[in-house]
């Protein structure tokens, strides 16, 4: 059956090698990039239905716009992989004095849900990206009142997008399948190589089981859980992700920004 599978960052990395082995199966691919130009360029690698969509997820502003966008031409969407994500970046601030950390790694993608939640069926899928780095949450950081470092900034805002998994599966009971992935440590990506100065190992380590949690079996009964690419099955996550105190206070961290930013 074919499925309408829109994968956030795709013009590279991951998400790109993804949207073509997804598309090479015949999928419908909604590719998402924040450049056109980029956008174009990836069109050209990606063979098949595919379509375009250009949005800056540091802006709530285009984030809205987006997922309006989407719901205009599709009815349903099978498959949601939010896997757009930053480590450094030059301004850490966004114009409204947010993170733009935490903003693309974990409240945009969380919008973004909320928003296509209506097209999305109950045998569908939202595909997190998550990662072996994940730190307790600075609530101060997340609120934008305090700036730590790429790495700590990252590592926070992966345990957030893992802890807003959790809590969504458990809202959505009857579906849609929500499960976090981590796609595997230090990928030849962009992230990679802009903040790690190495090449990085096999993207299709990545891609592979990205494919395997938007449309593999033995995601179908994965709501919920979090899957460690690094040891190649599903995990527990870190333990400040199961720490019901920490899990509600980021909870409501995330619900006070996207109000703050309406």
């Amino acid at each position: 059956m074919t499925k309408t599978i829109l994968i956030t960052g795709s013009t590279d990395g991951i998400g790109l090698l993804t949207a073509q082995y997804l598309a090479k199966e015949g999928h419908r691919i909604l590719l998402h990039g924040r450049s056109a130009a980029r956008l174009e360029t990836a069109l050209t690698k990606v063979n098949g239905d595919v379509e375009t969509y250009a949005a800056d997820l540091s802006r709530m502003a285009d984030v809205r716009t987006f997922a309006d966008e989407v719901r205009k031409k599709h009815s349903r969407l099978d498959v949601l992989i939010n896997n757009a994500g930053v480590l450094k970046i030059a301004d850490t601030r966004t114009e409204e004095g947010h993170d733009v950390r935490f903003m693309v790694n974990t409240f945009a993608p969380y919008a973004l849900t909320r928003a296509l939640l209506p097209v999305i069926p109950k045998d569908g899928r939202i595909v997190n990206l998550s990662s072996a780095a994940q730190a307790p949450v600075d609530l101060a950081a997340m609120r934008g009142e305090r700036q730590p470092g790429h790495n700590d900034a990252y590592a926070q805002s992966k345990l957030a997008i893992t802890i807003w998994t959790r809590a969504l599966a458990k809202e959505l009971a009857d579906g849609p399948v929500v499960v976090a992935v981590n796609p595997g440590s230090l990928l030849a990506s962009k992230m990679v190589r802009e903040g790690y100065g190495i090449e990085g190992s096999d993207l299709s380590v990545g891609a592979d089981i990205l494919r395997e949690a938007a449309i593999g079996a033995s995601f179908a009964d994965a709501t919920g859980k979090y899957f460690d690419n690094d040891s190649g099955r599903f995990a527990e996550p870190h333990a400040a992700a199961r720490d019901a105190a920490h899990s509600a206070q980021v909870m409501q961290g995330i619900e006070d920004a996207l109000k703050s930013l309406n």
